[in-house]
């Protein structure tokens, strides 16, 4: 007797059905397919709610702005007429991720563009005008070439720090060393030789006698036999003038009550600047005062502010026990600041009642929002927060950092984010703005070099600057524009005031916020207003990474923005935003 076979296709289905008809085994079964169809459905509603908010937030507006600053769709210079950003950040229940500028976004992802990643060569589009000129032609707000001087073996011109380099010299690598160094000028010479200086104790020569090629780059002249080439490190005058540790701040009139402005004083033989400042670091004092034969230690106070300097002439009276610095007079004191810390600022504490009342500390990334909470969390003695999180600014000091945005531990919130849903959630904030040819450098920096780091040569001249600068410096302009536009109540800054006036910027600040100000705690900033975060040094390029096209851009952008500030009612960008 035949038995009908079973079909082939029934084998798989009949053992499935006595694998689900054990019961654990098919109870087990339908809870994994449950949490694989609740995964896949929370998966999708994220990536959906992504795109819609990105969608509100303006990146699906009209872009871009012409060369000549115009919208192109009729001339308009808001943010609408950009429409180029959206939610660049986007905040999560996890640690928040940074995202890029949405633009860069395609269908909700984050489009990652082919060149990340690769170091390749793109210097093809690239302007070689600036390298074939001579340092002496370039005036780019690195140092300015002042002329050819006498040197002495026994006497140098330039008394500062020196170093040599018979095979690698550059001009720039002397500038750059000498101005970390905080000297005011750098003379190469014999080719090889970097002399750092306060002032020139020489006399000058013709021309022809700094005659000899740098060692490290034939097309620059460093010096000759006895000769230096000098020039004079404009940007050193942003920064400090240094002898040994101590920080020259300039020469100021004697106090009114030099007693109460100066609390320690003593008459030294032998004055000099060494003698001083060891005496005013031992009894623990931030400053420095030389007088003539006398020595006076203390603190900046309103007694003795450090802001009404004068001309070093009337501080010219040399020192008894050195030849070549002065140690000024009765009537005007030469002043450094020692390395003591003054300790009136350090305080800080999260606020003591939780507040309602959340102000951002809003910048494209670039502008100084650290270096700006740095400063409010010293006047203020309150730590600030942040819409991220950042594990070093954490471990720099910056506890305020782990605490949510909205916890209302914290005095101001710093964010880079520009859409509306997000502006519109902050009650006032402090709008900080940069030149965007300084902010887009840094930010390069920063993203391919760390906080306080440079970007590698390779991705300067690689596909990665241009790139960088398509995306980001549409953003510069579209950010300002959106916070003035959507923003509750916003009170400008721009990066560049605030470093030439840091204490009336400041206590315009802390009044923003609420505070009330304390005039020693702002003195005590200005002692130490760099922090942790301060890139030392030049520009560490030996060339203007900007091309034609791209500054023509930027210079759209800038003009937009002074139109939108002006429209507010408020002071244009600075003058030295204008194009270069």
């Amino acid at each position: 007797m035949r038995v009908a076979r079973e079909p082939i296709m029934a084998r798989p289905l009949l053992k499935i059905h006595r694998y689900f008809r054990r019961k654990p085994v098919r109870f087990f079964s339908f809870i994994l397919l449950y949490l694989t169809a609740g995964s896949l459905v929370f998966l999708h509603s994220g990536f959906s709610s992504d795109t819609s908010t990105t969608g509100a937030s303006g990146s699906g507006r009209d872009p871009l702005i012409s060369e000549g600053g115009a919208s192109t769709g009729g001339g308009s210079s808001t943010s609408d007429g950009l429409g180029l950003l959206g939610r660049v950040f986007k905040e999560t229940r996890r640690t928040p991720r940074r995202f890029g500028p949405p633009w860069m976004k395609e269908n909700g992802a984050q489009h990652i563009p082919e060149w990340a990643g690769r170091g390749v060569d793109h210097t093809s589009s690239w302007s070689h005008g600036a390298k074939e000129k001579t340092t002496k032609e370039m005036d780019n707000g690195r140092a300015k070439y002042i002329g050819c001087y006498v040197d002495d073996t026994q006497k140098r011109a330039l008394r500062g720090v020196s170093f040599f380099d018979y095979k690698k010299m550059t001009v720039f690598r002397c500038q750059d060393s000498c101005a970390e160094r905080g000297y005011l000028y750098a003379g190469l010479e014999f080719g090889a030789e970097c002399y750092c200086g306060h002032k020139i104790q020489a006399p000058n020569v013709s021309e022809t006698e700094c005659n000899m090629e740098c060692k490290g780059e034939k097309s620059n002249l460093c010096g000759g036999p006895n000769r230096l080439s000098i020039y004079r490190l404009e940007l050193s005058q942003e920064s400090a003038r240094r002898y040994g540790s101590a920080i020259f701040k300039g020469c100021f009139k004697r106090p009114y009550n030099v007693t109460l402005a100066l609390p320690a004083s003593a008459v030294i033989n032998n004055m000099s600047v060494d003698k001083c400042v060891d005496m005013c670091t031992e009894k623990e004092f931030s400053l420095a005062a030389l007088a003539g034969e006398k020595c006076h230690c203390g603190f900046p106070t309103p007694l003795f502010t450090l802001h009404d300097r004068e001309d070093e002439e009337l501080c010219l009276q040399r020192c008894e026990g050195e030849d070549f610095e002065s140690c000024g007079n009765n009537d005007f004191f030469v002043v450094y600041q020692t390395q003591v810390q003054d300790n009136r600022c350090m305080d800080r504490r999260f606020l003591p009642t939780r507040s309602k009342h959340l102000v951002a500390l809003a910048s494209f990334p670039g502008a100084g929002n650290t270096w700006a909470r740095h400063l409010i969390e010293l006047a203020t003695g309150y730590y600030t927060g942040s819409y991220y999180f950042d594990g070093s600014l954490y471990n720099k000091g910056f506890k305020g950092e782990r605490d949510h945005w909205r916890s209302g531990r914290t005095i101001c919130i710093k964010t880079h984010e520009s859409g509306r849903k997000e502006i519109e959630a902050f009650d006032a904030s402090i709008l900080m703005i940069r030149n965007p040819y300084k902010a887009l450098m840094a930010e390069f920096n920063r993203k391919y070099g760390g906080h306080i780091g440079f970007a590698s040569q390779a991705h300067w001249r690689g596909k990665e600057w241009p790139e960088f600068v398509k995306n980001y410096a549409p953003w510069w302009a579209s950010h300002t524009l959106d916070w003035l536009k959507y923003g509750k109540k916003v009170q400008v800054v721009h990066f560049e005031d605030l470093k030439r006036d840091l204490f009336s910027w400041l206590k315009g600040m802390v009044i923003f916020l609420g505070l009330e100000v304390s005039e020693d705690r702002l003195l005590c900033v200005e002692g130490q207003k760099d922090g942790n975060f301060k890139r030392s040094g030049l520009r560490k390029l030996e060339y203007d990474p900007y091309t034609p096209e791209m500054c023509a851009t930027i210079d759209g952008l800038i003009k937009t923005v002074d139109t939108a500030l002006r429209k507010r009612n408020l002071p244009g960008v600075p003058e030295e935003y204008r194009p270069r």
